[in-house]
């Protein structure tokens, strides 16, 4: 069983661009999101993955993804209402590996910075340009910004 630790912030500076890579498109698209459980379909760069999470614990989940074909992707994606499309950058800080997903779209304006961690309380430096966390705030999942973009928040 696998298991997602993540904190998720506000980005509040382009600062992070001078680490970054090149980033990499990524179309999500959510064939299931009821209460807890979500089904995702995830393409990104060169590669396409399907995504099984379960109820939050914390900032903990359990988390099942497998790679698929593109063409599968392609084809999932297609049958999903709710999307959200995004540019993934990362940035390495500290010997961590920041994400950092510029969003577009419904969510153009929105810059989100995600870690993933080992275990719930696992130290880590916050760089200068990290705003504030909003882990626990649901408006900022990835489902839920499909459902409610950003761009309707007012």
């Amino acid at each position: 069983m696998g298991v997602e630790i993540e904190r998720k912030f506000l980005v509040k500076s382009d600062a992070w661009r001078a680490d970054a890579d090149a980033g990499r498109r990524c179309i999500q698209g959510y064939l299931i999101s009821q209460g807890k459980k979500v089904l995702r379909v995830r393409h990104i760069g060169e590669r396409a993955f399907l995504t099984i999470k379960g109820p939050r614990k914390g900032i903990s989940r359990v988390e099942f993804e497998y790679e698929i074909p593109v063409s599968d992707a392609e084809e999932l994606l297609a049958m999903c209402d709710r999307r959200i499309e995004k540019t993934r950058y990362l940035v390495s800080f500290a010997g961590m590996i920041w994400e950092v997903d510029c969003f577009s779209g419904a969510n153009e304006g929105l810059t989100l910075a995600e870690i993933e961690l080992e275990t719930e309380d696992q130290p880590f430096d916050r760089p200068v340009w990290l705003g504030e966390e909003v882990s626990a705030d649901p408006r900022y999942h990835n489902a839920r910004l499909a459902r409610h973009p950003f761009s309707t928040w007012g």
